[in-house]
């Protein structure tokens, strides 16, 4: 299309590109690493995202994306702890950007996607808990190993103590060496960030679906009692 657009003099340069999703599919790291890959020569690139089961349904189903600035100076950084975020102020909502588009009065709503809808938050639901369960682990091991030096600390002290009342130098009240001094290494939020945006995802077209079904079925409750 790009060599036929050159061939007749229209523009024909390139502003992002386009790819399908099953059900608004989309969030994911692969989808970011492209936008990362297109920013070097397209500073303001756009990906429209595609979804074929939904356009099945009688919908155009396009949506247009950007990548937030503020999401794209963190990724660079690749530091996605909890204090680069809150510094950041960046929660899951600011990781895209939609370029408004006008298609929701073209939307035919049919229980077949509805149920896949809720089928996909489900399990995406299920991948936010074990991301979750990352977390619970890592907040563990953290206060095992807080609980571990304070009590070496306590121990070292009451030692140097004993030591500096027998005319001897105290040791270090730190030693790096020891494995649990050690830093536990805070796990990525990168993915439970994806999910929960993915999440809202669902639920806006759900919330469309119940929306559009809702309003229908008090349009024929009043044609009936009428």
């Amino acid at each position: 299309m790009m060599r036929c657009l050159r061939e007749v003099n229209v523009d024909n340069n390139t502003v992002g590109w386009y790819q399908s999703t099953l059900l608004g599919s989309y969030q994911t790291v692969e989808l970011i690493e492209t936008f990362m890959n297109y920013q070097e020569n397209i500073r303001r690139c756009v990906c429209i995202i595609y979804d074929p089961s939904k356009s099945n349904q009688g919908v155009l189903a396009l949506k247009a994306l950007k990548l937030s600035d503020s999401f794209m100076e963190l990724y660079r950084s690749n530091n996605f702890t909890g204090e680069k975020l809150r510094e950041k102020n960046l929660t899951w909502v600011d990781i895209f950007e939609e370029i408004p588009c006008d298609y929701d009065r073209l939307q035919l709503v049919t229980t077949p996607y509805m149920e896949r809808n809720l089928e996909f938050l489900v399990e995406c639901m299920d991948d936010l808990s074990m991301e979750q369960q990352k977390f619970q682990f890592y907040y563990r091991n953290l206060s095992r190993q807080q609980a571990q030096q304070q009590a070496w600390l306590q121990k070292r002290r009451a030692e140097n103590m004993a030591r500096k009342a027998s005319g001897e130098e105290p040791l270090p009240e730190e030693d790096p060496s020891n494995p649990i001094f050690k830093p536990i290494p805070e796990p990525s939020r990168l993915d439970s960030f994806l999910i929960t945006n993915q999440i809202g995802n669902y639920c806006n077209q759900i919330n469309g679906v119940a929306g559009q079904n809702f309003s229908r079925l008090y349009l024929t409750k009043a044609l009936h009692e009428n």
